[in-house]
């Protein structure tokens, strides 16, 4: 399998309509998080089904789809790295690091980023490279740094979410915003105490789209609190 022959079997698939859709949805216009993003329309169960039947494409063809600036290139090429991490983990680690800037839209990271970069870091004790990303200027590299630890959520380790959580307070990117707010509320499903924790010492300076993302979860009256005590400082 080449990635002559991928690249043609994706192409097979477009369909204008939703890739009209996608584009809006994805933000694509100039000035937007999305501005440049090439969409073909494909379904990502559609890219699943493309990426199974590739699962073997060579490193070199998979670093061809992800310098692409067609989104569902991208997208197949993190679906084949995703499914091929557990076979060689530090490869597939390296490999992704060393293509980061082209995982850039937030589906790509939220497909691969715990489950790569969190999965690997997970029993190692230096996990710096994730406070490097949350410290990056690239909107992505930051998503990257705490979508990664929804692996370490998921495994009852909530350190490094809450630290890069608290780092990531001040930005100024709404999908950060959402993105912590996401990892906090994760969090909050398996520790209430930790995530309350949180709210008590930084909500009232939570970006409120993070706020709300973080209490979702919660009943209405303790929902509210928190709302209210964001307002007090405003």
């Amino acid at each position: 399998m080449s990635y002559d022959n991928i690249v043609k079997l994706i192409a097979g698939h477009s369909n204008t309509k939703k890739s009209e859709i996608y584009k809006r949805f994805f933000k694509t216009s100039e000035g937007d998080y999305g501005h440049g993003d090439i969409f073909l329309g494909l379904t990502v169960p559609q890219s699943r089904i493309i990426a199974k039947k590739f699962h073997d494409l060579s490193f070199v063809d998979l670093k061809r789809l992800l310098n692409s600036k067609i989104h569902e290139h991208r997208l197949v090429a993190i679906i084949i790295l995703v499914e091929r991490f557990n076979k060689n983990p530090g490869v597939v680690y390296d490999f992704y690091l060393d293509n980061i800037d082209y995982v850039n839209n937030w589906d790509l990271v939220d497909l691969s980023a715990d489950k790569i970069v969190g999965k690997y870091l997970f029993d190692k004790s230096d996990r710096s490279i994730l406070y490097r990303l949350v410290k990056s200027n690239n909107l992505w590299h930051r998503r990257i740094s705490i979508v990664s630890t929804f692996y370490f959520i998921k495994n009852n380790v909530f350190d490094d979410t809450l630290k890069i959580s608290e780092l990531l307070l001040n930005d100024k990117h709404d999908l950060i915003h959402k993105s912590v707010g996401w990892m906090l509320r994760e969090v909050g499903k398996r520790s209430l105490d930790d995530l309350e924790e949180f709210l008590d010492k930084y909500s009232k300076i939570m970006p409120r789209t993070m706020l709300r993302y973080s209490i979702e979860k919660f009943p209405e009256e303790k929902r509210l609190f928190y709302l209210n005590m964001r307002k007090e400082t405003f």
